[in-house]
């Protein structure tokens, strides 16, 4: 019994020891038409997106954030370094501003101090750590420190004799660097940050690298890269580059600190001389990526350990400097239209990204009546909403009950707004959704279309206590209490309109 008893313990501490892996976008903002915040959340909430990264502190965007579940990772832009990292104030101030400020409102998991600091703005290294830790103290003193991990992204280009993964390890010049930072996060339970572009990598390969090991491609056995001195099998470059470093961590006797990559992609146009930077070749990177990830397999070397992984990223950018293919790693166009609709069958709802299906804002089936009739009765009052075809005898009357019909009231008015996620929050009680509620004789309202005519329209806050007090519920009704419903919402469309 007491054997028994062990062997559930264990079990128990290794599932919760393990966690799920996810996909999260970053979204970056180098766009000349740059969507409102609450046009990127609904987005977001379309797609069933729950992990974000921000490349700064965006304070449109964190309030934007709240209350939606999603699971944001706010980054310390690089400009803004050395600042912190020399001053303990400086640290405290901005984690005060821009995440006590916003915290739990908006689900602020991370943050990301700097992003390739090592690589593209060397005389910040030494500075780094210190950043991070007084990043951390931050946190210790406002008790968020358990909540939100500290972390700062490397670029894989620091990782010298990176195949076979085996025998990778860091440029040492760096490891005055490295090896602080890696302390810190194993005594914060935290993550290394890998930035990862097997894109870039297959272009300086000189053709040592195939195409197809790097878009995760089915490879011939033949074909497969095998590590010498381990002889595991590599079948595309992520892998192994994720492995790598795991191996150079283990080099400076670092065995125990997860990764995560916070940036991986492929563009989807490029200039004459970036033949390979196709819509087919993106497709077919990002979906086999988020395929691969999903499955839980792990890596070759951690096979079930879970590589979370960041996609670059959520927008084309347009203003991004440098050559074409900068401008072209999104999945989505500002519009919100589609870059090309990934090939995702089977791995569930997240990130279909076919923007032609309509979103729709449904009322939450565990939300509380009462909040809902409030919510229903605003929509169908100040909201100005018809809401006449919810009377008995028409088409969207059947079901007759609370849920149903604040469906079809909160919908119609969600599209009557342009599709914000303001729009369908309804003080908690609704959700934007991608299914379409419509039922036998009941068609609900079709969006007004992608071009975003009145998407920055911010829609008013719905407050129970602004609605007509003696209004009567619509749930239930018939016959006579219909007709009186009915002299409200005309006396309502009277009064407001």
């Amino acid at each position: 019994m007491a054997l028994l008893i062990l062997l559930l313990l264990l079990a128990v501490s290794q599932t919760t020891a393990s966690e799920d892996p996810y996909i999260g976008v970053n979204i970056g903002t180098d766009l000349s038409d740059m969507p409102h915040p609450t046009q990127v959340v609904a987005l977001l909430k379309a797609q069933r997106i729950q992990h974000v990264r921000l490349y700064n502190a965006d304070q449109g965007m964190l309030v934007a954030l709240a209350k939606t579940g999603i699971r944001v990772m706010v980054s310390i832009p690089n400009e803004e370094l050395l600042g912190i990292g020399q001053s303990n104030s400086t640290a405290a101030n901005w984690v005060s501003r821009n995440i006590v400020a916003h915290y739990p409102a908006t689900n602020i998991t991370s943050i990301s101090v700097g992003s390739d600091v090592l690589t593209t703005l060397p005389n910040a290294g030494p500075v780094l750590v210190n950043a991070i830790k007084f990043v951390h103290s931050a946190l210790v003193a406002s008790h968020l420190d358990k909540q939100i991990k500290v972390s700062s992204p490397i670029s894989s280009s620091i990782i010298l004799d990176s195949f076979p993964p085996s025998q990778a390890f860091f440029n040492r010049s760096w490891n005055p660097v490295l090896v602080p930072l890696l302390n810190f996060l194993q005594s914060t339970d935290s993550f290394l940050m890998l930035n990862a572009y097997p894109y870039y990598d297959y272009r300086q390969s000189n053709g040592a690298i195939s195409l197809d090991y790097a878009l995760f491609k089915p490879l011939a056995p033949n074909k497969e890269a095998v590590d010498a001195n381990t002889l595991v099998h590599y079948t595309n470059v992520f892998d192994a580059i994720v492995d790598a470093t795991y191996s150079a961590m283990a080099f400076l006797n670092f065995t125990n600190i997860p990764v995560i990559v916070t940036e991986t992609g492929w563009p989807s146009k490029g200039d004459s001389n970036e033949p390979d930077a196709t819509l087919e070749n993106a497709n077919t990177y990002n979906s086999n990526l988020i395929r691969h990830v999903m499955n839980k397999t792990g890596t070759p070397k951690n096979p079930g350990v879970a590589v979370s992984t960041y996609i670059y990223e959520l927008y084309n950018e347009d203003m991004k400097p440098g050559p074409l293919s900068e401008k072209h790693w999104g999945l989505f166009e500002a519009n919100g239209d589609p870059v090309y609709i990934l090939r995702l069958t089977g791995s569930g709802s997240l990130l279909s990204n076919d923007t032609t299906n309509q979103t729709y804002c449904t009322a939450k089936d565990d939300a509380d009546p009462k909040m809902l009739q409030a919510a229903l009765d605003w929509a169908c009052g100040p909201g100005k909403v018809d809401c006449s075809p919810l009377l008995q005898g028409k088409p969207c009357y059947e079901p007759d009950n609370v849920i149903a019909h604040a469906t079809y009231a909160f919908n119609t008015y969600y599209h009557r707004m342009g599709k914000t996620s303001d729009a369908c929050d309804f003080n908690g009680v609704a959700d934007i959704t991608t299914t379409d509620p419509s039922h036998g004789s009941c068609r609900l309202p079709e969006s007004l279309g992608r071009d975003g005519t009145m998407a920055n329209i911010t829609a008013p806050l719905m407050n129970s206590t602004s609605s007509d007090s003696s209004a009567r519920s619509f749930y239930g009704m018939g016959g006579f209490t219909g007709i009186l419903v009915l002299i409200k919402v005309m006396l309502w469309t009277v009064i407001f309109l």
